[in-house]
């Protein structure tokens, strides 16, 4: 088989999803009565989501609240959760023009990845509904049948995505340097360190931090929602 000479690495919130999976499996859980005070819970998510996109968030203070909720239950209620959580709140999100930009690169015979900071018992389903073979996720830890709450290795976060990314290369015998070309969709300044090591970073659906960098530095800017932006104005 030949190894593709193209690699195609997506985010996934609010760059292939109009919305933060993360934050809205928290308010999923804490709407349905399922994450303990429904008030607390909310407050918690909250707090970390405008952590997160003022830039000062770890990955380990976000695991502490995230992964802790997957430690409240067996993870055979989690599964029947989440694909209650994927039809009420994800499948419906997903539009036709992501799933068109992902198609194109899986049609040209591309390595495909998502590459996101969410851990991995949240977006594993989102990466088979759009049909994307491999994921690089924060990896949560699972022992005796049950999640801990914890962090396993290195989070799928800033600079811990290129690691991620170096290191399932490597398990593949491969390395960035074996592809003509490679390409980044992000949407968010957290993802600098990676988009700066493509060949083609793509700002896609930016921040106005991530917009102002790519603007100076003249990479692409991809509005993939912006007809349902200018529906909703």
């Amino acid at each position: 088989m030949t190894a593709a000479k193209r690699l195609a690495l997506f985010d996934l919130d609010h760059t292939l999803l109009p919305l933060d999976s993360d934050y809205q499996w928290a308010e999923w859980l804490a709407r349905t009565g399922r994450a303990g005070d429904p008030e607390e819970a909310r407050r918690r998510n909250d707090d970390l989501m405008n952590r997160y996109n003022a830039g000062n968030l770890t990955a380990e203070q976000a695991a502490e609240f995230m992964l802790g909720l997957l430690a409240r239950t067996s993870s055979a209620e989690l599964a029947q959760w989440h694909e209650l959580f994927m039809c009420e709140v994800i499948r419906p999100s997903i539009q036709p023009v992501a799933q068109k930009l992902v198609q194109q690169h899986l049609a040209q015979g591309d390595l495909c990845a998502i590459v996101t900071a969410t851990n991995e018992f949240v977006t594993a389903p989102i990466a088979r509904a759009f049909g994307i073979p491999h994921l690089i996720a924060t990896v949560p830890e699972y022992r005796n049948g049950r999640y801990t709450g914890a962090i396993q290795g290195i989070p799928s976060f800033k600079e811990g995505k290129i690691t991620r990314v170096n290191d399932w290369l490597a398990g593949l015998n491969l390395t960035l340097h074996d592809f003509e070309q490679s390409y980044f969709y992000s949407d968010s300044p957290n993802d600098i360190p990676l988009l700066e090591v493509v060949t083609h970073p793509i700002a896609t659906n930016p921040s106005p931090v991530l917009r102002e960098l790519a603007q100076n530095k003249g990479w692409p800017i991809l509005e993939i929602f912006k007809d349902m932006q200018d529906a909703k104005s």
